[in-house]
């Protein structure tokens, strides 16, 4: 089962990491990262690089795609190269999926035109330009089209990806290998929870970030 992780300048690494840790333990999973061009891939912040092994047109026909999220994601809206190599792969996947802003990307490939899906909480309303209902839920289903929202959600995607493919009591069995029971020393993980001025301060940071 070959699953593309496709990879590119200013991803975020947990985006492709957290799904890649647990779907890498499907039975006969073989996990390729991809990029337009083998090498070296720089994450977001600069500070960690993974290799990606093939050229995205090396693995174009996946049983399982998933798109990370990033900073790098606005660049990447009118790549023709990227989104054709997302278009072509969905047409055949078993599953195609995304994390955080990597549903942008399924989306500029036409991907999500007329489907529920999520992202980032920051991008979230960008989903229609492209056609999508967005919704605030952590993991929307839609057919063989699975989307999560911001960064650790890849996580809980990527478990119920597993019981999808190979069972309840496997997808249960990776959870409690990779002791996958969050307990956070806050609760501020979502705009409902988090108090408003965290929020804005988020919002005002990324604005300055972004201009």
């Amino acid at each position: 089962m070959d699953i593309a992780i496709p990879l590119y300048d200013r991803f975020t690494a947990l985006d492709a990491i957290g799904p890649y840790e647990v779907l890498s333990r499907l039975p006969d999973a073989r996990v390729r990262f991809i990029a337009h061009e083998p090498g070296p891939v720089v994450t977001v912040n600069g500070m960690l690089t993974i290799l990606a092994e093939d050229a995205l047109e090396d693995v174009p026909n996946p049983e399982i795609v998933c798109v990370p999220g990033g900073w790098g994601t606005r660049a990447l809206l009118d790549d023709e190269r990227m989104l054709a190599w997302i278009r072509g792969a969905h047409e055949t996947s078993e599953w195609t999926t995304s994390v955080c802003t990597g549903s942008l990307l399924l989306g500029a490939a036409g991907v999500l035109e007329g489907l529920d899906a999520t992202s980032h909480w920051l991008e979230l309303e960008a989903l229609s330009d492209f056609g999508a209902r967005p919704t605030g839920a952590r993991v929307v289903e839609q057919g063989k089209v699975i989307t999560a929202a911001g960064v650790s959600s890849g996580i809980d995607m990527a478990l119920m990806l597993a019981g999808q493919i190979a069972g309840d009591e496997f997808a249960k069995s990776v959870q409690l290998l990779i002791e996958y029971d969050p307990q956070p020393p806050y609760d501020s993980g979502s705009t409902e929870k988090a108090p408003d001025e965290i929020v804005a301060n988020i919002r005002t940071l990324v604005a300055a970030m972004q201009g």
